[in-house]
C-alpha cells in the first residue's frame, strides 16, 4: 500500500496548526502560532483573523519543514469540532481549498480524539482509560465497540478553564501561574468539593476561591487550595472509571497534562490498582496540527473521508459521537 501522507490543520480556539504526519508512525512537521490576547480571555473573532493571517505562513513552513511537495499528500485533515465556531471555520476553509485543489481526500478529525490518539502514539499505551483535560474540555473515556465512550465529564466549566480564568482575575496569568503560585502555598483551605459519580463541576469551586481571595486570603493558599481540589476530584473520578473498566492503563491528554502535581497524584492512585501511568508529551499536549495530522492517518486507512460540500464545522461535536474505526483495525 506504501506510506501514507497526511497534512493536517488545527483551529478550535487559539492555535492555528498545521501538521503532517505519516502511516508509518513519523511526525514530519509540527507548525503552530498561537493567538495570544492582550487582556483576558479569547475573543473567537480575533482570534479566527489571526488564524487567517497566519494560514499561509504556516502550510508553507510545514510543507518545507517536512521536506515534501503537495502534489505528495495524500489526505488534508482538519478538526470539524468542537471549538469555536470562527475559528473552525478558518481551518475547515484552508482544508477544502487544498483538498479541492491537490484533488485530495478531504479527513473530518474530531478534536478530542486527536488528543487521545497522539497520545496513544507517543505514550505507547494500547487500551488507556483516559483523561482529557485542558482550557476548553474536561471528560474520562474509554474506547468501546467503535467509540470512545464518556464515563464522566464537566457539568459545566472545564478544569483548565477554572485555573486559568482565576489565574488571569488574580492578576497572576493563566496556567501554569496558579500552579506555580500553589508551590508557594502552606496552608489548605477548604472550598466547595463537587463529584457526583464520574461527572465533575467547577464553577462553584471557581467563585468561592474568588472569594476568598476577595476576603483577603494569601494568594498563594488559595491557589494550592484551588488546585489540590482540581486535580483530587479528577483524580478521584478517574479512578472510579479505572475500576469499572478494568483497565490497566491510564493516559493523561489535553493541555493541563503538563501538570506535574496532577500527574504525581494520579501516579499515586495508579500504584493502589496496578495501573500503569502514560502522559503525552508536553510538545503535543496542548492543541497542535501533529495530532490533526496523526489522526487524519487513522481516518485515512479507516476509509473515513467527508465530501466537501457536507464538511460544515460542528462546534459541540462530542468525541462519543464520532466512530473510531480504525481501533477495529487495530492501529
Amino acid at each position: 500500500m506504501g506510506e501514507k501522507i497526511v497534512l493536517g490543520i488545527e483551529s478550535t480556539a487559539h492555535t492555528f496548526g498545521v501538521g503532517i504526519a505519516t502511516s508509518e508512525k513519523r511526525i514530519l512537521a509540527n507548525v503552530n502560532y498561537t493567538y495570544r490576547p492582550p487582556s483576558g480571555g479569547i475573543h473567537p473573532r480575533e482570534a479566527a483573523q489571526h488564524h487567517s493571517k497566519l494560514a499561509p505562513k504556516a502550510v508553507k513552513e510545514a510543507l518545507e519543514k517536512a521536506g515534501i511537495s503537495p502534489r505528495e499528500l495524500d489526505g488534508i485533515a482538519f478538526s470539524i469540532g468542537p471549538g469555536m465556531g470562527p475559528c473552525l471555520r478558518v481551518g475547515a476553509t484552508v482544508a477544502r481549498a487544498l483538498a479541492l485543489s491537490l484533488g485530495k481526500p478531504l479527513l473530518p478529525v474530531n478534536h478530542g480524539i486527536a488528543h487521545i490518539e497522539i497520545g496513544r502514539l507517543t505514550a505507547g499505551c494500547r487500551d488507556p482509560v483516559i483523561l482529557y483535560v485542558a482550557g476548553g474540555n474536561t471528560l474520562i473515556t474509554g474506547y468501546l465497540d467503535g467509540r470512545y465512550r464518556i464515563f464522566g465529564e464537566t457539568l459545566d466549566i472545564a478544569a483548565g478553564n477554572c485555573l486559568d480564568v482565576f489565574g488571569i482575575k488574580a492578576g497572576i496569568g493563566p496556567m501554569p501561574a496558579p500552579e506555580e503560585c500553589a508551590r508557594r502555598g502552606g496552608k489548605f483551605h477548604p472550598l466547595p468539593y463537587r463529584v457526583k459519580g464520574m461527572d465533575v463541576s467547577f464553577s462553584g469551586l471557581l467563585t468561592a476561591a474568588l472569594k476568598a481571595l476577595e476576603g483577603g486570603m494569601k494568594l498563594e493558599d488559595v491557589c494550592f487550595s484551588l488546585t489540590e481540589t482540581v486535580y483530587s476530584m479528577l483524580t478521584e473520578t478517574l479512578e472510579r472509571a479505572l475500576a469499572f473498566s478494568g483497565k490497566s492503563e491510564i493516559l493523561i491528554v489535553g493541555g493541563l497534562a503538563r501538570s506535574r502535581r496532577l500527574g504525581e497524584m494520579i501516579e499515586s492512585m495508579a500504584r493502589l490498582h496496578d495501573a500503569r501511568v502514560y502522559r503525552v508529551p508536553d510538545q503535543y499536549a496542548g492543541d497542535n496540527g501533529a495530532m490533526i495530522a496523526w489522526t487524519g492517518v487513522l481516518y485515512l486507512l479507516a476509509g473515513q473521508m467527508i465530501h466537501v460540500e457536507e464538511s460544515r464545522i460542528r462546534p459541540r461535536y462530542r468525541i462519543d459521537e464520532a466512530e473510531a474505526a480504525w481501533r477495529e483495525m487495530g492501529l
